[in-house]
């Protein structure tokens, strides 16, 4: 399918503006199929002029303009050209069109705890076009219009508000102008949930199946929507647009959720089943708020095109996290943030697929795709905060406001959001956005400091460096902390001081006088309160000392900075693994934050030992993990946040001396007072299992078969490809790149159980076949597959310079497809990383 180019939507919109759309869908046809009838109405700058229409249809029936029918067998891949246009047109299209499996267009799921039919609508970036006939791109907003057929038991969602005008009929209200990528319906026989806040009817739904688990949250689900609407109305001054605010949660979703206006769709991951931390809550509600904040940045104001992308993506993330802050309980937010995603910006900016936050350019909707990363989320995210620091909140939100009003149902720029910031502040913010937004790369930031014979300051230097590749030196609003040891030897800040870092200026060396002459600190943080952008380094004394100094301080943001500063020098291969792994076993039992105890047994698990250590070293890195999570469960109270993140850890690090555990909490033996070991947590004590040996196929079928949901089969699928045996080995191999009949989710389970760490030998044959089989699935599946697939495939464990070898041998190929090539080349730049770490760990 070709992909639609900046070029051609650019001619397109310059000659065309579309009025409305009617789309009538059938969806009551058997197979595989539905039927979708729709009337665009547009008009023309250039009468005469000819222009083309998407579609991607079974079959087209008939298409007529103006009333003069057009051949149907002219439709070209996904392309039909309109010729002789009128000023004013209409366009009929009749097709019958491919229902998928894939999280794409119109998506089915047939749900094994009730045999019933679910389907959702996700019609983001070239898939709005394998729904309804439509010129799809984002700058072509019409007016929305939806009637649909359904069985008669089902309740039908969409855009608007509907109603259900004859058994099984549904209309909805018409919408104001929409991007053809937001227009959604959700369809079957769902459990709803219903209230109003501030003259706003709110919705809850999912399938029956997760009923008592909705029910369950729903009145904090409800408040945190209603506090976050709140919030936003008071921030923006410009009320929620579209009337109605439904979340769906949907199955076998691609995405964390879709920010459709009027009916938001979520993964239904987030209908929690099993018990969960306080931290996975706090997650949901900045995704709640993340996907509000869409209804203005994304929905009311759309980016022109797609290499703006971050005006949608950065500021919903940054304003998730920030109004899930301060308007709901969970006030520590920014500490996840900081542990969290703005890890992953770090690694997303210093591999080759590096890009600006607004580019100058993308060049089509397939290379838009590739951008929806941890770059125009996170860095971005973290961009607009540290701007936000700099021009002060009454600048930052009055050019908010002003953009609202300036640009309410249609679309803008990057231009046009300086334009608003510099008359709010009254600065020219040309150059700052040029460093910030027009260049790619992260730059290190590390306090340099000489202390007197009298252990006061004599000097203290801000230095920032970039790498060679990205140059570019940035402004930095900053605040240094400086740490000490009270009486009782906790470590708290004593003061802060902030720093103006100008790169014009100081070249790179800030000096901070302030600090000259005041007693030297145990520890001196650069960008503490993370309000900036940039890797911080420790010098080798505080390095050296963070295993005794991390545990004793007793605020979590800055430990947060300490966990980020300690990995990123390790990621970095300046620090060997083995010293991050000291540090978590010296620091994580005293961790306050679950959020930051998760991502660093994340990292410690699955990064530093399972890729970063020479494998001889694995065994007793892992037990040391493992006894420290031990520890933790001792002494943790019945039914914690803590307990049940220490339970996660053992069951990641368990070794075949501690097997006997899992299959004892397994059977309800010998389980910690207080502890849940309900369905998440015994496919995670199975899954475990498995990898060891411990646990063979039937036990994995017996667990399918008491939980008999939609996530008990994925993880089935999960622990089958983990199984360490050569026929599971071969079939789950034949799932990933052959059976197109399996559902993306599904593929996604078999391929994140694949690799193991202890299963070297056994998958070593599959590192040859990864490179062999990828580029003909690239060939036959969708981008989004295609990037999550390729990449949870990628033999991580692998690390060699054989497996780099085998890499490059691909990318040297011309004919690769876009997507695989970036999940080759950040992949493969991973595995260098990991090749350097076990060089500095002696492997």
């Amino acid at each position: 399918m070709p992909s639609l180019t900046r070029a051609e939507a650019a001619e397109r919109a310059a000659l065309l503006s579309v009025d409305a759309y009617a789309i009538d869908l059938d969806l009551t046809t058997p197979n595989e199929e539905f039927e979708a009838t729709t009337v665009v109405r547009f008009r023309c700058a250039r009468p005469g002029a000819e222009t083309f229409v998407e579609i991607r249809p079974a079959a087209l029936h008939s298409v007529t303009l103006n009333g003069r029918a057009l051949d149907p067998a002219a439709l070209d891949d996904n392309r039909l050209r309109l010729t002789d246009l009128a000023a004013d047109n209409e366009l009929v299209v009749r097709a019958t069109m491919t229902y998928s499996n894939s999280g794409e267009g119109l998506h089915r799921f047939v749900d094994p705890a009730d045999g019933e039919v679910y389907l959702y609508a996700s019609a983001g970036l070239d898939n709005a076009q394998r729904i309804f006939a439509c010129f799809d791109q984002p700058d072509l907003k019409a007016a929305v219009t939806l009637s649909v057929t359904a069985p008669p038991g089902w309740t039908v969602l969409a855009n608007g508000a509907g109603d259900r005008v004859a058994p099984g009929r549904w209309r909805f209200a018409p919408m104001p102008p929409l991007s053809t990528y937001l227009v959604t319906l959700v369809a079957g026989p769902l459990h709803s949930r219903y209230t109003e806040h501030d003259g706003i009817p709110l919705g809850l739904h999912c399938r029956p199946a997760l009923a008592e688990h909705l029910d369950r949250d729903a009145e904090e689900l409800f408040e945190m929507t209603a506090r976050c609407l709140d919030r936003y109305h008071e921030l923006f001054a410009y009320r929620y647009p579209f009337g109605k605010y439904d979340q769906a949660f949907v199955p076998e979703f691609n995405w964390g959720a879709m920010e459709n206006p009027g009916c938001v769709t979520f993964r239904d991951e987030f209908v929690f089943r099993s018990a969960v931390t306080r931290a996975q809550r706090a997650t949901r509600a900045i995704v709640v708020a993340h996907e509000m904040a869409h209804m203005w940045f994304g929905d009311l104001v759309t980016m022109r095109w797609w290499d703006d992308l971050w005006l949608n993506e950065s500021f919903a993330e940054y304003l998730g996290v920030r109004v899930a802050g301060e308007a709901t309980r969970f006030t520590d937010v920014w500490t996840d943030f900081a542990i969290n995603r703005k890890t992953w910006g770090y690694a997303a900016d210093q591999r080759p697929s590096t890009h600006p936050v607004a580019p100058e350019r993308v060049d089509d909707v397939a290379a838009a795709l590739l951008n929806f990363d941890g770059i125009s989320y996170a860095k971005g995210a973290a961009t607009l905060r540290q701007l936000g620091a700099y021009l002060g909140d009454e600048a930052f939100f009055a050019g908010l406001r002003r953009y609202f009003a300036d640009h309410a149902y249609g679309n803008a720029t990057l231009a046009d959001l300086l334009a608003v910031f510099g008359v709010a502040s009254g600065r020219d913010l040309s150059e700052w956005a040029a460093r910030w937004w027009r260049e790619s790369g992260v730059t290190t930031l590390r306090p340099v400091a000489t202390v007197g014979p009298d252990g006061r300051y004599t000097a203290v230097t801000v230095v920032q460096s970039a790498p060679p590749a990205q140059p570019v030196l940035r402004p930095h609003r900053l605040v240094l902390g400086l740490y000490d040891r009270d009486a009782d030897g906790r470590v708290t800040r004593r003061e802060r001081v902030e720093v103006d870092v100008d790169p014009v200026s100081d070249h790179g060396q800030t000096p901070v006088p302030a600090l000259v002459g005041r007693p030297a600190a145990a520890l001196l943080l650069a960008n503490d309160e993370d309000l900036t952008y940039a890797k911080v380094r420790l010098t080798d004394t505080e390095l050296a000392a963070l295993p005794d100094l991390l545990p004793r301080v007793t605020d979590p943001a800055p430990r947060a900075l300490l966990w980020s500063a300690a990995w990123e020098a390790t990621r970095d291969a300046e620090t060997p693994p083995a010293a991050f792994l000291d540090l978590a076993v010296a620091g994580l039992p005293s961790e306050p934050d679950m959020a930051v105890f998760a991502q660093v047994m994340s990292f410690a698990a699955e990064v530093a030992v399972g890729q970063y250590l020479p494998r001889a070293q694995q065994p007793a890195a892992l037990a040391a993990l493992a006894t420290m999570c031990e520890r933790v469960l001792a002494v943790a109270p019945p039914g914690s946040d803590r307990q049940l993140a220490a339970a996660r850890g053992y069951a990641q690090c368990a070794d075949t001396d501690g097997a006997g555990t899992l299959r004892d909490w397994l059977a309800g033996k010998n389980v910690p007072d207080g502890l849940a070991v309900d369905a998440e947590l015994r496919w995670a004590l199975l899954r475990r299992l498995v990898v060891l040996g411990a646990a063979d196929v039937s036990e994995i079928d017996a667990e399918a078969e008491s939980d008999r949901s939609a996530h008990g089969v994925q993880h089935a699928a999960c622990c089958r490809a983990a199984l360490p045996d050569a026929e599971a080995k071969a079939r789950a191999w034949d799932a990933i790149v052959a059976d197109d009949a399996l559902s993306n989710r599904l593929r996604l389970a078999y391929a994140e159980g694949f690799w193991q760490p202890e299963q070297e030998s056994l998958t070593g044959p599959y590192v040859a076949r990864y490179f062999a089989d990828m580029p003909a699935l690239a060939a036959r599946r969708d981008a989004q597959m295609v990037n999550q697939v390729a990449g949870a495939a990628y033999p991580r464990y692998a690390v060699a310079p054989a497996t780099v070898e085998a890499a490059q041998r691909l990318l040297d190929r011309a004919d690769l497809p876009a997507v695989l090539r970036r999940v080759l080349l950040d992949r493969t730049d991973d595995l260098r990383r990991a090749i350097a770490a076990r060089a500095a760990a002696g492997g």
